[in-house]
């Protein structure tokens, strides 16, 4: 049975109710705040604790496509996707070491501002528009692909027609003032999801019958976090040489997940946020992760496992429950997809158009532009929406690591190069955010489109791809900087004694490092 023949008369009712309440606080804030509240928006005038920090690095990482694609991975290959959560604690550790201290002390608003300073203001022009691409990409156009997968679920349409709809109600909330009740509700929705997420495994595992059921009905692979190298999905050297790439660009260099640790009172409470976001980490494999793996048990022979999440929700929910998660993923997604808009049209607008364009430009003039952006971005998206939903021979989850895998390459060379070793050239530097982007997305659209691995499996595993893609930049980065011309512009930044990290922080880490390693061993064990 189809999850749209599922659902109730009430679970539309309560979707519709969800989203109107929503628009009515959006009109209640506006009318309220009345106050000019920009100055210190960006960064909170750097008043941020621990505790602000871990939960808004952790809930902008989890959002409702995590859980769509996080379940259907599940579905399909057991827990070897908590990878991409449990691996990513020696990034956010690299994070508080070796970034949080150069960027704070820096005294930045963004990471691209962080390398204008560091190469000047060539690099900041390229950074721009390497952030206006993978906005489009990362943040849009594949929230845009798991929302209209979601969209589609309930009402059984085409996948072009579920993502006009997604951007028509996200484009319905912002004329209405709606997104702004989104934004003061994002922690009560997050806290929702993952509550709701939490109930989705107790009922899932009582109706199972507990563990020894769950692990006598499923492979003995569903439980290794590392697979044998003949793997067709997930061998383990790609994951070991392939996600690291991936998590320097994510934890260490994305502006979304580093802006709260920007934003800090201080140095350390930036890394004991960092670390607090690593412990966080730890719960995306039995929150997201193991639903899928019920749903495996409960309901083996899915045509589509990227139906797991939904299935769950619509088999052991009541009908009206299963409306309000319905209208919580949809208003979340909404506000992904309006934060992505927003940042693509501030991007183009205050960085490229008045920074190297116009710098007298009017205030009417730069709103107008950024209207104009935001439309522009909108049908992009689409399209590149429609283009990611024509790769072949991956589920959802496979899709999002694939294309950021191809993404990351560029991005963790300069930053690492530029951090680590002050002989790194502005040329280099300059050379691997045109070539290298090119170069690497180049491959990624051969990879998925133009010679699919389906079709074609000459192609390594897109982990490995990506790894490889990051050591021929990096021997180029070395080459130029070596070889080629020398900076005549010395970089702004002083580059002191970086302040040294607070015992308090050195034990928390080595606590949640000893966690960590223990859960590799006790998740390696099967055979």
């Amino acid at each position: 049975m189809q999850i749209y023949e599922l659902l109730t008369t009430l679970d539309f009712i309560v979707v519709i109710a969800y989203l109107i309440v929503l628009i009515a606080i959006g009109y209640w804030v506006s009318f309220k705040d009345k106050q000019p509240t920009e100055d210190n928006l960006f960064l909170a005038g750097n008043s941020l604790g621990w505790p602000s920090i871990g939960l808004t690095m952790w809930g902008t990482n989890v959002g409702p496509s995590m859980l769509i694609a996080s379940a259907s991975i599940g579905y399909t290959t057991g827990i070897v996707a908590g990878n991409f959560a449990w691996y990513a604690f020696i990034f956010i550790f690299l994070l508080t070491i070796v970034f949080a201290p150069r960027y704070l002390q820096a005294k930045v608003q963004t990471l691209p501002e962080y390398m204008g300073k560091r190469f000047g203001d060539s690099t900041q022009n390229l950074l721009a528009w390497y952030t206006i691409v993978t906005v489009l990409i990362s943040w849009l156009s594949l929230t845009l692909f798991a929302g209209g997968i979601l969209i589609q679920q309930i009402l059984n349409i085409p996948l072009w027609l579920s993502v006009l709809i997604l951007l028509m109600i996200a484009a319905f909330f912002t004329i209405a003032g709606g997104l702004k009740a989104i934004a003061y509700t994002n922690v009560f929705q997050m806290l929702l999801l993952i509550g709701v997420s939490l109930a989705l495994v107790v009922v899932g595992w009582q109706k199972v019958g507990g563990m020894d059921v769950i692990i006598s009905q499923t492979p003995k692979s569903y439980w290794n976090l590392f697979l044998p190298n003949d793997d067709p999905n997930y061998p383990w050297v790609a994951i070991l040489l392939g996600y690291p790439v991936m998590g320097v660009w994510f934890w260490c260099t994305d502006q979304s997940m580093v802006q709260s640790v920007l934003g800090a009172k201080n140095l350390k409470q930036g890394q004991l946020g960092a670390n607090f976001t690593g412990w966080l980490k730890i719960l995306d494999v039995a929150l997201f992760i193991i639903p899928g793996v019920l749903c495996f048990v409960l309901f083996p022979n899915l045509e589509n496992p990227d139906h797991a999440y939904m299935t769950m929700v619509t088999q052991l929910f009541p009908a009206g429950m299963t409306g309000l998660v319905m209208a919580v993923l949809i208003a979340a997604l909404v506000s992904t997809i309006d934060s992505a808009l927003n940042a693509l049209s501030t991007v183009f607008t205050m960085d490229v158009y008045v920074k190297k364009y116009k710098p007298e430009a009017s205030q009417k003039s730069i709103i107008r532009i950024g209207r104009i952006v935001t439309v522009v971005g909108a049908v992009i998206a689409i399209f590149l929406t429609l283009a990611i939903d024509s790769i072949k021979g991956l589920n959802l989850f496979d899709v999002f690591q694939s294309v950021l895998g191809f993404i990351a390459p560029p991005m963790s060379v300069v930053f690492l190069f530029g951090v680590l070793w002050k002989k790194t050239s502005t040329k280099a530097a300059n050379f691997t955010l045109t070539f290298g982007t090119i170069l690497s997305i180049g491959v990624g659209i051969l990879y998925l489109w133009v010679f699919p691995k389906a079709d074609y499996p000459f192609w390594p595993h897109f982990l490995l791809l990506s790894f490889y893609i990051f050591i021929f930049l990096s021997i180029l980065v070395i080459l130029i900087s070596l070889f080629g011309p020398r900076d005549t512009i010395p970089s702004s930044l002083v580059y002191q004694k970086i302040s040294k990290t607070s015992s308090q922080v050195k034990w928390l880490w080595a606590a949640l490092i000893v966690v960590m390693v223990a859960m590799y061993f006790i998740f390696n064990g099967h055979s």
